[in-house]
């Protein structure tokens, strides 16, 4: 059978061509995490306020996911999830890594095996633009986690996005170099994107572009000539509101230059574009998550739901949805399995794509999932969680709360609580209790405590 014949085989709703074998190169793959990046705030999920026309023509170019999760309410430990395959706390990462140890909680476990270690074994360029956020020093710095190439930002948030510092200290970095650079960080990060894309069109080995953003985490900086433009289109819009819409339509702006360059160096056909956040938009600063309740933070739909997609023209057919769920941890066993790499040891994440492509359903919705966070401040340094299987779902919003269940389908804004005597509640609970003996072996701090 040649091909072109098998070109058009359809044996699913979102399947054009079967599997990655028939294929005569691996393709590259183009991984964008947005940062806080809000429900409600792609103009293709309802915001009407906003307009992301880049982003949104990514949502029709292949599949959006309706039942998308991120791993945790908060950065660090969705990223740990991402590059792991794991659930957050079995890798050493519960909370949000941050420079003061007496305010850091997470250590990633050195023996993790990442994507980008994985990807390597299948002859990919591995690559990371932008935030990092999974160590400050080595050996968890990107270099010493699969990646050849580093560019970008070690630590957690920017207090500035011009100065690119946090709490003074410069985490700017080429590879292990220290850098300052000039410009809007997401000006910068898209411009060294491009030119990486660029560099490796010269180049015969497919890459992995793991481009992540710090906008729109806070603090909300847009350059102010489109913070000038929202004003003027959006009569009597609240000041806050406008600087995050600004922000996120800046974002916007710059992925659309991206994209536009895979399109210049005849890449886009051969890539794979993943699109994700990695938690809900963060409420105080103007975001908006739609209907859902609650934002970043939140174990609430809010604080968890990202809006999500994926690209692979010629396999993943243009305007597909997907109510399957998933999480942050199952794009890892996702990509090995678009780069023709098996998982052989144990993760916690599942590959999407044979359901994506129409061969499997089931083992996305059937299976338990957990979410979690450490953190110290208000949380005391305990943890709170929530948990789903199927249409019901255990939530306690903090450490100090009873939980509360909800059937997420008939109730997806979480307003009515069900009756804690069910049989669901008692089987999310003891579930929970499960992970968390088995999570607790797990070490998250690199030295003992003092």
């Amino acid at each position: 059978m040649t091909l072109r014949l098998l070109k058009n085989i359809c044996i699913g709703s979102l399947l054009s061509y079967p599997v990655l074998g028939f294929l005569q190169e691996k393709p590259n793959i183009l991984l964008i995490i947005a940062d806080d990046l809000g429900y409600g705030d792609l103009s293709c999920y309802g915001g009407n306020d906003i307009h992301t026309p880049n982003i949104d023509q990514l949502f029709t170019k292949g599949v959006r996911f309706t039942n998308f999760y991120a791993n945790s309410t908060v950065s660090s430990p969705t990223r740990a999830s991402l590059m792991t395959g794991c659930y957050p706390d079995r890798v050493g990462v519960p909370g949000v890594i941050r420079t003061q140890e007496s305010d850091n909680w997470g250590y990633l476990l050195p023996s993790a095996i990442t994507l980008p270690d994985m990807l390597k074994k299948a002859g990919y360029q591995t690559a990371i633009i932008g935030k990092w956020h999974l160590g400050l020093e080595a050996p968890n710095v990107p270099n010493e986690r699969g990646f050849d190439f580093f560019h970008g930002f070690l630590g957690d948030m920017m207090d500035d996005y011009l100065s690119h510092l946090r709490h003074g200290i410069n985490y700017m970095r080429l590879n292990k170099t220290e850098i300052d650079p000039q410009g809007h960080a997401t000006d910068i990060f898209s411009d060294w994107a491009i030119d990486y894309i660029r560099e490796k069109t010269k180049e015969k080995e497919s890459f992995f572009l793991y481009l992540a953003y710090n906008a729109p985490h806070f603090p909300v900086q847009p350059p102010e000539e489109w913070l000038e433009k929202v004003k003027k289109r959006e009569e009597n819009i609240d000041e806050k509101r406008a600087k995050n819409i600004a922000f996120v339509e800046h974002l916007d702006y710059s992925i659309g230059r991206v994209i536009h360059a895979l399109h210049e160096s005849g890449q886009y056909s051969n890539t794979v574009i993943i699109f994700s956040s990695d938690n809900g938009g963060h409420l105080p600063s103007g975001a908006s998550n739609g209907k859902l309740r609650g934002g970043k933070q939140d174990m609430y739909e809010g604080g968890i739901k990202v809006p999500t997609c994926m690209i692979w023209e010629g396999t993943i057919k243009e305007q597909a949805v997907s109510d399957r769920l998933g999480l942050m941890m199952d794009f890892y066993p996702t990509i090995c399995s678009i780069a023709g790499l098996s998982v052989t040891h144990s993760i916690d994440g599942i590959n999407l794509l044979p359901g994506l492509l129409g061969k499997s359903r089931g083992e996305e919705d059937n299976r338990m999932v957990y979410f979690m966070r450490r953190e110290g401040g208000i949380y005391g340094g305990l943890c709170y969680y929530a948990v789903r299987k199927g249409s019901y779902k255990l939530v306690q919003n903090t450490p100090y709360e009873k939980f509360q269940m909800f059937n997420i389908v008939s109730d997806p804004y979480e307003e009515l609580p069900l009756d804690e005597n069910m049989e669901q509640f008692r089987e999310l609970k003891y579930g929970l209790s499960q992970h968390i003996r088995r999570s607790g072996e797990i070490a998250w701090q690199k030295y003992e405590p003092k």
